[in-house]
């Protein structure tokens, strides 16, 4: 069989924050790709803000890296569950995986769900141990940790036969060896090992075209652009083609650009062939999934598979007293036209409208999902509110079945107790337990999505902040009845209009804990803190005091109260309840409930609970 020997694809899998982006980073410094006066910075892969912001990688991304005669297209994959579907068709277009590990913290339950993926497409892989320079490292237990993870997941012979290459890629080291002291400045024995260890593609480049799209991109010149792998044939600038789409129907275009991928930069490009991974546009509609073939042989790959959302909520149109004060955007159109665009790109996404108008129903893969896609759209200018995030339910053989997720947490030993009773709580129940050497104990628990939104809040407090954990989405299984997890403590909120006055927070702080400053102005039926009771409160917090003219000197200064807690955006969407929205504007997250008016309020929550009672 005919292969092409210049070209390798790989695909770089790891948990969040293994330091797979950092040893990309390496990799094109220390290739032939870059030009000697180009400085790369620092994770040049993550061009979005929000992944440099919190380190983690949400989209695939492709670059290429030349090593010698050899040409090795590396893509990026998420290590987040929550952008799973991505993984999955990343892994379709190429021969190899890169496993990388972190030296101390060893394998993560998002690194067993990529190379679960990874190995059913039966790829080659190489384990990259990084990090070996970090205090309390183990690279060897790790390998041996890697290696029943493989046997775990029913990896073939050959694939149990991985190669295992030693880096610190944070100092650009790398080595054979398990010893820091053998580490050289060099990532030639990394490249070696692709090129030895990596199938070249086959060369069939004299059969009929077949291409498949795995990635969308979108550009406001040249509309949607389909990133995949040439499997089979050849294609060339003007070449009229077939897309075969995802329901059986055929449509006919003509290639108008293609582009191939060099370093970090997308160039056009006039022809390729079978083993090249290259992105092609021109066509309107194109999906993930769809082939592109020869008008003569149209003949369909299998379609992809994308992971179903497991989580909705609703996004509307900001009306708030104080809509359209801080946001560029805020009509309905403008946020639908918003959500339609990012339908572009991301496959795991479904924006349903609702009866109402002005509000959509937003289906993700998840809270972080979801979240991102908030944060990227306040950034932009954008003001809307959503609704509190619910999990999505499907009929299953007359059943009516929920999202279950696998939860692995790591904690300090002293915190096992409490994760325990909490996760119990959540109907999480524990699949193993496992301490480690270094005063840390792993468990395994599978958790109802619903029980999870929230969370990572809690858990975080409770473990100090010192707890890892990770979530992958499991199966459906049958609905827990009578059971509604959510929040249990009612809320502060405010009666009138005006700015927050340090004295009525003074009287009001010991109801509960306070969301915002002194100063802050506010609207009736905005959420100012939250109650230590079950019951909403509603309070007035821009009261003012009674000034007299005899006053004693610094009397106003003794005014204190304690600083209040700021929810951040993914806290925020965990704090809401049924009757209440988050109001996201580019400068502010504000909290609310649906219905301002407190009279109003009152007579529904009266309404409300006579309802429950019959």
């Amino acid at each position: 069989m005919k292969t092409r020997d210049d070209i390798r694809n790989i695909a770089i899998i790891a948990h969040v924050d293994h330091g797979k982006t950092t040893l990309v980073n390496e990799m094109l410094k220390q290739s032939d790709t870059l030009p000697e006066h180009v400085e790369i910075q620092d994770r040049a892969m993550d061009t979005n803000a929000i992944e440099r912001e919190r380190g983690i990688t949400i989209l695939s991304k492709n670059t290429a890296v030349k090593y010698g005669k050899y040409q090795i297209n590396i893509l990026d994959t998420p290590g987040h569950a929550d952008f799973g579907g991505e993984v999955e068709r990343v892994m379709k277009m190429v021969d190899g995986v890169l496993l990388v590990v972190d030296a101390f913290e060893g394998t993560m339950p998002q690194t067993r769900f990529v190379l679960q993926k990874a190995l059913e497409q039966h790829l080659t892989p190489i384990v990259v141990i990084n990090k070996v320079d970090r205090k309390g490292a183990r690279p060897e237990e790790v390998v041996d940790e890697v290696l029943d993870l493989f046997i775990e997941l029913g990896a073939d012979e050959d694939q149990l036969d991985f190669p295992v290459i030693y880096t610190s890629a944070m100092n650009g080291t790398s080595s054979y060896d398990s010893d820091v002291s053998t580490q050289e400045h060099t990532m030639k024995p990394l490249f070696d090992t692709i090129v030895k260890t990596i199938p070249a593609p086959i060369d069939n480049s004299d059969e009929p075209l077949q291409f498949q799209v795995a990635i969308l991109d979108y550009n406001d010149f040249v509309g949607r652009i389909g990133i995949g792998r040439i499997f089979r044939g050849k294609i060339k600038v003007g070449d009229n083609v077939s897309v075969m789409k995802l329901d059986g129907s055929k449509k006919n275009f003509r290639v108008t650009k293609l582009f191939g991928f060099f370093g970090l930069k997308r160039e056009e490009i006039q022809e390729a062939k079978a083993g090249d991974l290259i992105a092609i546009s021109g066509m309107e509609d194109i999906n993930v999934g769809e082939t592109i073939t020869d008008s003569e042989h149209p003949e369909a790959l299998k379609p992809l598979r994308i992971d179903p959302p497991t989580l909705q909520m609703t996004f509307r149109t900001n009306d708030s007293p104080f809509a359209g004060r801080e946001g560029k955007f805020v009509t309905s159109r403008q946020l639908e036209n918003r959500l339609n665009a990012e339908l572009h790109t991301d496959v795991s996404l479904r924006v349903d409208p609702t009866d109402e108008p002005g509000a959509w129903t937003v289906s993700g893969r998840g809270e972080l999902h979801l979240s991102i896609l908030i944060e990227t759209m306040r950034r932009e200018g954008y003001e809307l509110q959503v609704s509190r995030p619910q999990v999505i339910y499907r009929e299953i053989d007359g059943t009516t079945c929920e999202p279950f997720e696998e939860v692995q947490v790591d904690v300090p030993d002293e915190y096992t107790g409490g994760i325990i009773d909490s996760l119990a709580k959540r109907k999480g129940e524990m699949k193993n337990m496992e301490p480690s050497k270094n005063g840390q104990t792993r468990m395994i628990f599978e958790v109802p999505s619903r029980g999870l939104i929230g969370y990572s809040t809690e858990f975080m407090s409770q473990t100090r902040g010192y707890g890892i954990m990770s979530h992958s989405f499991k199966e459906y299984r049958p609905v827990i009845k009578n059971w509604n997890p959510g929040r249990t403590k009612g809320t502060l909120v405010s009666m009138n209009a005006g700015k927050a006055t340090t004295y009525a927070m003074m009287g009001i702080e010991s109801r509960g804990t306070l969301l915002i400053d002194p100063g802050t102005e506010v609207y009736e039926g905005m959420i100012v803190g939250e109650n230590n009771r079950e019951n909403d409160i509603t309070v007035n917090i821009t009261k003012g005091k009674n000034l007299t003219n005899v006053r004693a000197a610094g009397s106003d200064e003794m005014a204190r109260i304690k600083t209040p807690t700021h929810l951040s955006l993914e806290e925020s969407l965990e704090f809401l309840n049924d009757d209440e929205y988050c109001e996201i504007t580019p400068e502010n997250v504000r909290l609310r409930k649906q219905i301002l008016n407190t009279n109003a309020r009152e007579k529904e929550a009266k309404r409300r609970r006579a309802a429950s009672r019959k």
